[in-house]
């Protein structure tokens, strides 16, 4: 699962930086400033759900340890 967190991270961090070099003056004319905070809240909301999936990942681990052992 973490590769699909780290993933989002990656699409949002991208899609932002791609607005931001190449549509800024388009948003900014257009009223459509706010998608560059949204990709930002994208981006740092991924590092929760990254967490989140290492943790799921873990447990995961030691589950199938478990079962392997007993």
């Amino acid at each position: 699962m973490v590769p699909f967190a780290v993933a989002g991270l990656v699409a949002w961090a991208v899609a932002g930086l791609f607005l931001l070099v190449f549509f800024r003056d388009w948003l900014t004319e257009h009223g459509h400033r706010d998608w560059l905070w949204t990709c930002l809240a994208g981006f740092l909301w991924g590092f929760p759900g990254l967490a989140v999936m290492m943790r799921h990942d873990a447990h995961r681990r030691r589950r199938r340890q478990a079962g392997r052992q007993g």
